[in-house]
């Protein structure tokens, strides 16, 4: 059954009277703070009918009514607005990201941060899957006698930096044709693939006298390979939670908490939703019920996909927090953008 005219304003006004207050709403506030043009007996009566239809819950402590998931599904479907960023949360995102772009942990790490102080929620960003990220290039730098640095970059931009302690000496000269010849033999070639390939017979048999620093550089490098395909997930915001009255029960600020200890189960539901922005609310959530889940995606040079997402109560402003990450991803997006295979930034 379809919503009248009127229904749907007086839920819209029920939806931002909660999600504002977080108190259950009357028809006498409802008249009080909105201009629906009828009397309080008809707003009750249009209440109760919404009532029965399942968009509004009554809680036994009040006379109020409170917007159920379904109520928050369709407001997120039809009713929604867009919301413009002040232009002092678009400096404050531009500004944070531009300080870290040339990393892109850091930069993602940034970007969760941002999305927490903004929203006032909990929040995470996702490094892509990298299984298929191609290498663009391979150097080994100096730091002391024993000591080096292996920088790996992928075609998508990740760069890795991993200090590596020798057990064998090195020259300048020996790290630069390692560097040359690794690169040569991986450049183009899938983190996947590289993992798979024979790696002793892949640097090449020309190279004996490099042997014992081939050796001690290549379990490193097949670890940080094995690293850099990981899905690595950044946490933000946790004690927000305590500052929202759904989350003021022990019990539930725990449940809550729990979300995000099982960090494997939780990175792997995230990598089976679906690209863009994505809300699901409540009971549509398997292991979060009283709670909202946003994601949306970023793109790394248009291909490799990654997350950002929120956490919260169903009581959110969805149309606020949907419009902040859509910005935000396209500014990341953009970030990582890449021009023949060096970055544009």
């Amino acid at each position: 059954m379809e919503l009248s005219e009127r229904q749907l304003q007086i839920l819209q006004a029920i939806i931002d009277d909660y999600v504002e207050n977080a108190e259950p709403v009357g028809s006498r506030s409802l008249t009080k703070h909105h201009d629906l043009g009828v009397s309080p007996a008809t707003i009750r009566n249009e209440m109760s009918d919404l009532e029965e239809m399942g968009y509004l819950t009554h809680p036994h402590t009040s006379a109020g009514r409170v917007p159920s998931d379904k109520a928050y599904r369709l407001y997120v479907n039809e009713l929604m607005k867009k919301k413009n960023l002040t232009s002092s949360e678009k400096k404050a995102i531009n500004d944070r990201l531009a300080a870290s772009r040339d990393e892109f942990d850091t930069t993602l790490r940034h970007a969760a941060e941002l999305l927490s102080e903004i929203t006032h929620l909990a929040s995470f960003a996702m490094t892509p899957a990298a299984n298929e990220d191609t290498i663009s290039f391979i150097r080994l730098m100096p730091v002391d006698e024993r000591t080096i640095i292996l920088m790996i970059v992928g075609d998508s931009g990740n760069v890795t930096n991993t200090t590596l302690r020798l057990t064998v000496p090195y020259t300048q000269e020996g790290l630069e044709l390692l560097s040359k010849n690794m690169t040569v033999n991986y450049k183009g070639r899938t983190l996947d693939d590289v993992l798979k390939s024979e790696i002793i017979e892949d640097v090449g048999d020309d190279l004996e006298a490099l042997s014992q620093l081939r050796g001690s550089v290549m379990p490193s490098f097949m670890r940080t390979l094995e690293d850099m395909m990981n899905v690595h997930l950044y946490m933000e915001g946790m004690m927000n939670i305590f500052n929202i009255p759904e989350y003021s029960s022990i019990d539930r600020a725990r449940d809550f908490m729990e979300l995000f200890s099982r960090k494997d189960e939780f990175t792997r539901q995230m990598l089976e939703r679906g690209d863009g922005v994505v809300v699901t609310i409540g009971e549509e959530n398997d292991n979060m019920k009283d709670c909202s889940l946003i994601t949306a995606t970023y793109h790394v040079d248009g291909k490799l996909v990654g997350k950002i997402g929120v956490i919260g109560p169903t009581r959110m402003k969805y149309d606020e927090v949907t419009s902040i990450m859509e910005y935000l991803t396209n500014n990341l997006s953009e970030s990582f953008k890449l021009t023949d295979g060096k970055d544009k930034r």
